[in-house]
């Protein structure tokens, strides 16, 4: 696995207490996160990049294809490797990871939707995916009867930082964090890029045998997206928090969907958008 963080030299700067003239530099070096591309190859054949922290590689992969609706379950994988890829110095990069499909399975035919190229910070982009991912989702989340208590649900972004491992040394990471509707916390990944910490979580589960996510919580450190809603439904879960703001495309699948979806989880307050009979509410 590559590496998580790196040193790089820096200087802080303070500035007087009028915030207008610096009266100290100090010269010190910074942990930052790796940021890094991962190339997801299946038989072979480049499918995508994506832009990651490096780590979960594998969760990432299965997660990227169930999400995607590339596979129906993590047992249409036969294998995953890092393939020996090298850097300019020679050395290991395992940025690339090569999918054995199981005989008779085969990936639908991507060419036409739009290219899988990802950013930290984009997912899904165009209005093909918009379409196809309101039919794709082999589960009815409408019909998961799950309750979530308001408080229980306002207690996870603390559990979700406290367990932001790598967070605590950058500051440059998002988390999401799996929890069961009485709270409990089943897993957690970081990332630098939202929705590849989602796919982790949920690459994690599948690879656990646990799809579909029926009475599950999905709780992001960032603002809810459509791409992490389509994510969520894609894997059965029934409620996605967020700590910042849902989009309206997000707000608007929600709906449609069934799915319970809650922004700005800030103890003691949070708005719900969609779902709000699971909290509780009329």
């Amino acid at each position: 696995m590559g590496r998580v963080t790196t040193r790089t030299p820096a200087r802080r700067l303070q500035l007087d207490d009028d915030g207008l003239e610096v009266v100290e530099v100090v010269g010190r070096p910074d942990t930052v996160t790796v940021e890094e591309p991962l190339q997801v190859r299946v038989g072979g054949r480049p499918l995508t990049v994506t832009m990651r922290t490096p780590g979960d590689d594998f969760d990432l992969t299965i997660g990227f294809l169930l999400t995607e609706g590339l596979i129906g379950n993590a047992q249409d994988v036969a294998t995953l490797m890092h393939c020996q890829d090298e850097g300019d110095d020679g050395r290991p990069t395992f940025n690339v990871v090569d999918v054995v499909l199981q005989p008779g399975v085969e990936l639908p035919d991507v060419s036409l939707e739009r290219s899988f190229f990802s950013t930290s910070s984009c997912g899904v982009c165009g209005k093909a995916s918009v379409d196809a991912v309101r039919v794709r989702s082999p589960y009815d989340v409408a019909a998961d009867t799950t309750s979530v208590s308001p408080a229980v649900l306002a207690a996870m972004p603390d559990a979700l930082r406290t367990a932001q491992k790598v967070f605590d040394r950058t500051g440059g990471l998002h988390a999401a964090g799996l929890f069961t509707a009485d709270g409990q916390l089943l897993a957690v990944r970081e990332d630098i890029g939202r929705h590849n910490a989602v796919d982790k979580v949920i690459g994690w589960a599948a690879r656990e045998g646990r799809l579909p996510l029926t009475g599950c919580v999905l709780f992001v450190s960032s603002r809810a997206s459509f791409e992490l809603t389509q994510k969520a439904m894609m894997a059965g879960i029934p409620c996605l928090a967020a700590v910042s703001a849902p989009s309206s495309l997000a707000i608007e699948l929600a709906r449609e969907s069934g799915m319970t979806l809650a922004g700005f989880v800030r103890p003691p307050r949070m708005t719900v958008y969609a779902g709000g009979e699971r909290l509780g509410l009329d």
